[in-house]
């Protein structure tokens, strides 16, 4: 599925990149949407890591500063358990560097609310689900291919505010816990993206 929804968006997009960014006095304003797939490493006793699909836009404010809003899905399914986390979320992204070259580094930060479902694969109606936010923070690139097209790279510690859980393997038996959110522990994301620029919206002072 991911190589497939990459696919017919590479050729979705390949007609238009030959379609100059008409700017309108600099790159604050322009409007781009994207697909997205995301790696998240859970790395908790027995749970495995998480390969999934989302889509983004995002909305440049000015040379340095961009806003990323974006919505994932991502299920693993374990020895003993499947897990699905849904992450509905925004980033905004600090460019250091001023030249919009082929690689655009940059820093960013970010906050989503996270669902997440855990069920026992042998029985299930054992299971346990929650609701809570986080906050992630990391490094990325952009890739500029065109001056409407670019891949993305970054890097994302997430870190959960409310609750989190987890599975265990107690006698053969599946046993879910909470765990208070707010710790170090997290996970590891790493998510690479496809981005088309459609419109600048306003015009530079």
């Amino acid at each position: 599925m991911n190589k497939l929804l990459l696919v017919l968006f590479s050729v979705v997009s390949i007609g238009t990149w030959a379609q100059p960014l008409n700017l309108k006095g600099g790159p604050g304003g322009t409007f781009s949407l994207g697909q997205r797939t995301t790696l998240s490493a859970f790395n908790h006793g027995n749970e495995r890591s998480a390969l999934g699909i989302g889509g983004q836009f995002r909305l440049r404010l000015s040379d340095h500063i961009n806003t990323e809003w974006f919505a994932d899905y991502l299920p693993a399914t374990n020895d003993y358990t499947r897990r699905a986390d849904y992450h509905i979320g925004w980033s905004v992204m600090y460019y250091p560097l001023k030249n919009e070259g082929f690689m655009m580094p940059y820093v960013l930060a970010g906050h989503c609310f996270d669902y997440t479902k855990h069920v026992d694969l042998s029985n299930r109606s054992n299971s346990i689900d929650r609701w809570s936010s986080a906050v992630q923070a990391g490094i990325g690139t952009h890739f500029r291919l065109t001056d409407r097209f670019d891949l993305s790279l970054s890097s994302q510690y997430m870190i959960h505010l409310g609750t989190e859980v987890h599975s265990h393997i107690i006698g053969g038996d599946v046993v879910f816990d909470e765990h208070k959110g707010g710790s170090v522990e997290g996970h590891l994301l790493f998510t690479l993206s496809l981005n088309y620029k459609i419109v600048d919206l306003w015009s530079r002072d």
